[in-house]
């Protein structure tokens, strides 16, 4: 149960729906237990004693007993579902917002289908258990209890050989919660990686159809849906096996009821309706302790899904907000002192002793082969992660001093790979300041060289974008990343390769209208095209994590260094080519 206990905070709060559902479960309990006791006396009482004249008062009674039970019945399933989905909304929100609090670097390990799966499946397999596993467990012991309080008015020796069953059953139950939950926590755990397989492969289908890999990951699906079956297969022999034992256990208890029950009514010990009745009343001890296994399968398989669940509950939070953090707005005045940075343990540092000083208004470039380190240099700034050695400072403060929505609210990031909401452009613009105007939505837009294409679909601001803005291409949707960035008015500007989806043309037309936007601004430019960084006040060329090189454009291009080197590559060796083609 400490699985439950850890999760007491989301459900308990709820409890007077679960108590009221069990208030009701109780009338729904007792008189169902009533049954064979008017079985007993219709037997008895009218037809042993040909008092048929009886029969419409028990017809009456029996009507009654019935529409309370409905009642009762209603209630008791509604307060019951209500107290689960009540829990659940909760406990969604609570993963929900644990997941936007989560750093970069449990999303580094985390695979987004299983994460859905935990957010869907799990979810929806603890609220099962909440709705009816709990109440179906205490129902058992209500209708065990008052039919064995029954039993035992009618006859002391045959209710006790009814209980020398119970023992037996409850030893097969408690062997078959012992194995079924560690197979329903592997079925969990492979229908999240059989998740996370589809989420990836409809996610790349562009990829995986340019290099015709179909019959790949055809395979590989294949592979997960086969581990998959697997795991259910095994848990499904699990229920094969203990089951049939139960029964058995249920139906050698019936046939010594009915041997040794009749033994008695021969002798004139029991009644023939009281051992009519005993028989029905053997079933609701038998038939729910063998559904006590259905039950122990529903507390397995929402056992394993809160495990699942608090893993992300309580998932360290590696980037925790000061009480008293600082809110003041934010200059812009960035500095690194000595900064490492090692994403993982013992692995090779990302960055290595870095050091610059970026006043407001002032341009940086970063260069660097894949990996040199110049994108784990802007995720510092916004403490996306900490580093290891040294200090990052933004006006004279460390990072980790600021609120984090102060901090991010004053950076405005343009990522390589932009995402898209699907919901209208004007909203995907606006969405890191909603209250923005119109007019300065189309501003935005306008600088960022979006405006005029924009305009030319069918409902312009207002047209409604597919998935990851499907519909638009590599560059629009840069354009319009970059006018989400303006458009928050940010301290800082980062543009992590913005215009690498773009043309020549439209790079250059964007660069120009970015002079405008950076003016006042500390601004970081992450390009591999030397085009985009000429204008940079100061160039860091990165290489392994380090600073190899730094100066302006003129100077490194002296410097017969790395920078030189890409320079020759993507300007003389172009122009010497041109000039042999002419």
């Amino acid at each position: 149960m400490n699985t439950f206990k850890k999760l007491k905070q989301f459900y308990w709060p709820h409890k007077k729906y679960f108590f009221w559902s069990l208030f009701f479960l109780f009338f729904v309990t007792a008189i169902t237990v009533v049954y064979p006791i008017v079985l007993q006396l219709t037997i008895d009482n009218v037809v042993m004693d040909d008092r048929y004249n009886l029969i419409p008062y028990i017809s009456i009674v029996f009507v009654l007993l019935m529409i309370v039970k409905g009642f009762s019945t209603f209630f008791h399933q509604y307060l019951g579902e209500f107290f689960g989905i009540t829990t659940v909304y909760m406990l969604r929100n609570a993963l929900y917002n644990k997941l936007q609090v989560l750093s970069f670097k449990y999303y580094d390990n985390a695979k987004t289908g299983d994460i859905m799966s935990r957010l869907t499946q799990d979810v929806e397999g603890f609220r099962f258990f909440l709705s009816f596993g709990f109440s179906e467990l205490i129902r058992i012991a209500l209708l065990i209890g008052f039919s064995l309080g029954v039993m035992f008015y009618y006859s002391i020796p045959l209710a006790l050989v009814t209980m020398a069953a119970m023992p037996f059953l409850a030893v097969v139950v408690f062997q078959f919660d012992k194995r079924v939950h560690p197979a329903f926590r592997s079925v969990r755990k492979s229908l999240g990686r059989l998740n996370t397989r589809i989420q990836e492969n409809v996610s790349g289908m562009n990829t995986v159809k340019s290099l015709s890999r179909e019959d790949f990951e055809i395979g590989r699906f294949s592979s997960s849906n086969d581990n998959y079956r697997k795991n259910y297969i095994f848990t499904s022999e699990i229920w094969a096996r203990y089951f049939p034992l139960m029964e058995f256990i249920g139906n050698v208890c019936a046939v010594s009821l009915i041997a040794y029950g009749g033994y008695l009514v021969i002798n004139g010990s029991l009644a023939l309706g009281e051992l009519v009745a005993f028989f029905s009343l053997v079933w609701y001890i038998m038939g729910p302790l063998m559904n006590l296994g259905f039950v122990v399968n529903q507390f397995s398989q929402a056992k394993a899904s809160g495990e699942r669940l608090l893993e992300i509950l309580e998932a360290k939070e590696d980037i925790v907000e000061k009480e008293n953090a600082i809110d003041n707005p934010i200059k812009g005045h960035v500095t690194f002192n000595n900064v490492t940075l090692t994403y993982i343990e013992n692995d090779d540092s990302a960055l290595k002793d870095i050091s610059f000083d970026a006043p407001p208004g002032k341009v940086i470039g970063l260069i660097g082969a894949t990996g040199a380190g110049k994108t784990s240099i802007t995720q510092l700034i916004t403490r996306f992660y900490e580093p290891e050695k040294g200090e990052v400072l933004v006006d004279g403060n460390r990072v980790s001093d600021y609120k984090l929505k102060t901090l991010r609210n004053s950076i405005g990031f343009v990522l390589q790979e932009p995402f898209l909401f699907s919901t209208t452009i004007r909203e995907n613009i606006s969405y890191g300041n909603p209250d923005v105007s119109d007019e300065q939505v189309i501003d935005a837009a306008k600088r960022a060289q979006a405006h005029d294409f924009i305009m030319e679909m069918p409902k312009g601001y207002d047209t409604l974008l597919g998935e990851r803005g499907m519909g638009l291409s590599g560059g629009q949707k840069q354009r319009i990343a970059i006018a989400r960035a303006i458009c928050i008015n940010p301290s800082i500007l980062v543009l992590d390769d913005a215009t690498s989806a773009v043309d020549m043309q439209t790079e250059f037309k964007i660069q120009k209208a970015l002079k405008e936007v950076m003016k006042g601004r500390t601004s970081f430019i992450i390009a591999h095209r030397i085009s985009s960084l000429k204008h940079a006040d100061e160039i860091l060329v990165l290489e392994e994590g380090e600073i190899a090189e730094r100066g302006t454009h003129d100077q490194l291009v002296k410097n017969n260094g790395v920078y030189q080197r890409i320079y020759n590559i993507q300007y003389q060796d172009r122009e010497e080519i041109m000039s042999t083609v002419n």
